[in-house]
């Protein structure tokens, strides 16, 4: 029989946003909860991040408090993340499965004091294979919409995909090739792709494949 006090404490992170637009809300509001639900539930918090004045829609390299937890994640310091609601982590579904993706990855778990969401327990589990299905659909869906949007566009003979590259560009991108720039560095000064300039360049190194790659 498993002693209790032989199990160790799980190791928590706790994360804590506000933006601009937050109407007397705190970091330290949301933490507060946070910090009760840890002592009750005999977690140890090990660590806690923060992102003040950022909005949810940024990105995880625009939030530093993020990035720093999901790196402390990757390297295997938490047992459990812990955050106010779940519009603290990310303002779409998208976002929090691609958290929840890597907090499962590496065995860790997710608690949301507002939904009242602990992936550690059997209910908690369950939530978050329902939230799974419903990032599926709603790729699924996008992607439904994308393709009958490309249906619609070729059928009323729009062209689809990048235009042409002209015998002026090409010039332009010889000419900054020749002097010594790289592909991407190429590709966005001309505001071309750096596919067309590798070809061009690999044309370049061959001239028997010159009229190829480029009009005369």
């Amino acid at each position: 029989m498993i002693n209790p006090a032989a199990i160790a404490p799980k190791r928590v992170a706790l994360y804590a946003r506000v933006s601009t637009s937050d109407r007397g809300q705190t970091t330290e509001n949301q933490l507060r909860p946070l910090q009760a639900a840890a002592a009750r539930l005999g977690w140890t918090i090990v660590a806690v991040h923060k992102d003040e004045g950022i909005s949810g829609t940024k990105g995880r390299w625009q939030r530093p408090g993020l990035d720093a937890l999901l790196k402390s994640v990757t390297r295997g310091e938490y047992d459990l993340v812990a955050a106010w609601s779940v519009c603290r982590l990310g303002r779409s579904l998208p976002d929090l499965l691609g958290l929840l993706g890597e907090l499962q990855a590496r065995g860790d778990d997710l608690y949301l004091n507002q939904q009242a969401l602990d992936t550690s327990t059997p209910a908690g589990r369950m939530l978050f294979g329902m939230l799974g299905l419903f990032g599926e659909f709603e790729r699924a869906i996008i992607r439904d919409r994308v393709l009958a949007g490309l249906h619609r566009a070729r059928s009323s003979g729009k062209r689809l995909g990048r235009p042409p590259t002209t015998p002026y560009q090409v010039g332009r991108i010889r000419a900054a090739l020749a002097e010594g720039r790289g592909v991407r560095e190429t590709a966005r000064l001309l505001k071309v792709s750096a596919a067309k300039v590798s070809e061009i360049k690999r044309a370049m190194a061959k001239p028997d494949e010159a009229a190829a790659a480029w009009p005369s």
